[in-house]
């Protein structure tokens, strides 16, 4: 029986880590996680590791199932991430190279928590990577750009890879655009529609859906 909740060190790093989800999406993604991850005993994904806040309960939760946790990011931050914008934070910009670089605080946020181990960093644009992976998945979590573009290519490049029975998490689902972008609500939507997927359980913007049979 998978734990139901991370371990109190895991959740204190964090909470301690800079990023925007909360505790209680935090703990959704968590408990799918560990279900994923113990039923099918394959590698958990995430696509957007900014600065590790979400990686520790993917990592926490594939320590305790014997499986690998890997991130997909190219650390230079999103759109709304970049200087000007809503979600700028000047602390991690490399002042050598006058670019976003959330690469270190990453690495010093799985070093808190104690997961190095457990956890592969692909540094590199989803799409990239996506297109050279081969291995099936348990669980993938689409946390990325949110443009249409990038949600986009998220979902085409890593559902593929989803294992018959895994779970695809996907967050800042906002049906009401007034709370949000739309891009993230749209594959949701896709997903749904396509018929591969049944939605198990929403928590404030996070979905988590299940692949019923081979996307087509």
């Amino acid at each position: 029986m998978p734990q139901s909740q991370p371990a109190p060190p895991v959740l204190a790093a964090f909470e301690a880590a800079p990023g925007f989800m909360p505790v209680d999406e935090g703990l959704a993604l968590y408990a799918a996680a560990a279900d994923a991850a113990g039923r099918l005993g394959l590698p958990l994904l995430e696509v957007g590791t900014y600065c590790g806040r979400s990686t520790v309960l993917l990592a926490d939760a594939a320590r305790t199932a014997g499986v690998t946790a890997l991130t997909v990011d190219h650390h230079r931050g999103s759109e709304e991430q970049q200087p000007g914008w809503e979600y700028h934070d000047a602390s991690l910009v490399d002042p050598e190279v006058g670019r976003m670089d959330t690469l270190p605080t990453f690495r010093r946020t799985l070093h808190a928590a104690g997961l190095e181990e457990y956890v592969v960093a692909l540094v590199g644009r989803s799409p990239q990577v996506a297109a050279v992976w081969g291995g099936p998945l348990g669980l993938v979590f689409v946390d990325g750009g949110h443009t249409d573009e990038h949600a986009s290519a998220d979902y085409a490049g890593w559902v593929p890879h989803l294992a018959d029975g895994g779970l695809l998490v996907i967050h800042d689902v906002f049906p009401d655009p007034a709370d949000g972008g739309q891009a993230p609500y749209r594959i949701y939507r896709r997903a749904l529609e396509s018929g591969a997927f049944t939605e198990v359980s929403a928590t404030r913007s996070l979905r988590v859906l299940r692949h019923n049979r081979p996307a087509a």
